[in-house]
């Protein structure tokens, strides 16, 4: 199959489950290329962008300016400089009885690729955010392809309270498959004006394979070690997992928690750090490669993901560095928060406590150093509940055959096995 991702930035580190979604795609022998709207940091990239050449297949659509006089003035630019190239193509582009809005306000023109020469079958929007991209490349240039959107977290949370209800009811009339990665989110898109016999759970996967999973036990210095993965936004929670590990000190000081991720907070937490006199056991590490974080999780105890809803709305899924750390046999500690309470077992893999709930959180942390025994079996626990439900290889082909079923009827057979609600 030709398939087109549309996505916000390529490359980006924090985002390998739209990474193992191409790598896996093109292992299965698809065409894939992607189509970003900016460039993201190639000075350090993930080693399958390199190993499959992925910038090679990588395109950079037209940023749509905001301001629309100035979206106007690089417009009658965009039209200067490549309406030779394929005259009817942005012809069609403004043509304002057909497309209405989508028209006018040039969208058309500017995701208008001159002298494609690919005709897709599948275009695939990875975030609803996307999907008007996505709306408008299909117009343009690939008008017989199939119309998937996935919706992951803050398109479906905050974009949503910030752009109103029917921000996607263009996209519900004419998308073709829309997927979720947790039913929590695909309540939500239903409750949005979503067809519920056009949307199934697919959930981000990881390989298994690259995280060695080891049963957790204390060290012989008798230091335990705590960690977190996540970018230093709002919605990870950190804050409240600094005050949880602070609180604890008072009564274990031979704990040290480190804190993988770079973002906006880092200076604020930077300086709570120092506010509450922890800076010789919390660290803010950075952002670090998937192998870099590997070597340090290998030699944590207790992984700890204190999502929080964030005041614009934004929320998460069941989030990767969860299923990595639970890969890696880390009992773990997070929040009864969106789609989190999916993937951990509370009390099975490790504990759920309520948002922002710094006691709770102290409590379950502090549970879990006291009792070190039960470490390996609820790693265990997590281990297997990923592999069974997260494991990429097997999302992989059940993402073949979504598409198949969406494209070709007469795949239903196996698309019916494979999904839990049928479209066909």
């Amino acid at each position: 199959m030709q398939i087109a991702f549309i996505v916000w930035e390529f490359p980006i580190l924090s985002e390998t489950f739209i990474l193992n979604q191409i790598v896996g795609l093109i292992k299965r022998g698809h065409e894939v290329d992607i189509y970003a709207s900016q460039q993201g940091d190639i000075s350090k990239v993930h080693p399958d962008v390199t190993k499959y050449q992925l910038l090679e297949r990588t395109y950079y659509l037209n940023q749509i300016p905001k301001n629309l006089l100035w979206r106007f003035v690089k417009g009658i630019g965009l039209l200067c400089v490549n309406f030779y190239k394929d005259p009817l193509l942005y012809l069609r582009s403004l043509n304002f009885f057909k497309y209405g809005k989508e028209a006018i306000s040039l969208w058309l023109l500017y995701t208008a690729i001159p002298l494609l020469q690919k005709s897709y079958d599948i275009i695939h929007c990875q975030f609803g955010t996307q999907s008007f991209s996505g709306m408008a490349f299909r117009h343009m240039n690939a008008p017989k392809a199939k119309l998937i959107t996935t919706f992951r977290g803050h398109d479906i949370s905050s974009y949503v309270q910030q752009r109103g209800d029917r921000i996607y009811s263009q996209l519900f009339r004419s998308g073709d498959f829309f997927l979720a990665n947790c039913e929590y989110f695909r309540q939500r898109a239903i409750a949005l004006g979503c067809d519920p016999n056009k949307i199934v759970v697919h959930g981000s996967g990881i390989d298994c394979s690259c995280f060695r999973f080891a049963p957790r036990y204390p060290h012989p210095d008798g230091k335990v070690r705590i960690a977190t993965t996540g970018r230093l936004v709002e919605k990870k929670g950190i804050e409240y997992s600094i005050r949880a590990v602070a609180k604890l000190a008072k009564t274990n000081p031979n704990i040290e928690y480190n804190i993988i991720g770079d973002g906006p907070l880092k200076q604020e937490l930077q300086e709570l750090i120092q506010e509450l006199d922890v800076s010789h056991i919390v660290n803010l590490l950075g952002q670090k490669n998937q192998q870099e974080l590997i070597e340090i999780l290998d030699n944590s105890h207790i992984f700890t993901a204190p999502c929080v809803t964030a005041k614009d709305g934004n929320q998460d899924a069941p989030v990767n560095v969860l299923k990595e750390a639970m890969a890696m046999g880390l009992p773990v500690v997070s929040t009864l928060h969106g789609g989190v309470p999916e993937l951990v077992e509370d009390g099975v893999s490790g504990f759920l406590v309520p948002e922002r709930d710094v006691d709770a959180l102290a409590e379950k942390l502090g549970y879990l150093i006291e009792h070190s025994e039960i470490w390996p079996q609820m790693g265990k626990s997590g281990r297997a509940y990923v592999e069974k439900h997260y494991d990429i290889e097997k999302l992989n082909d059940e993402l073949v055959e979504i598409y198949y079923g969406v494209a070709n009827y007469e795949r239903r057979t196996s698309y019916d096995c494979c999904c839990p609600a049928r479209a066909f």
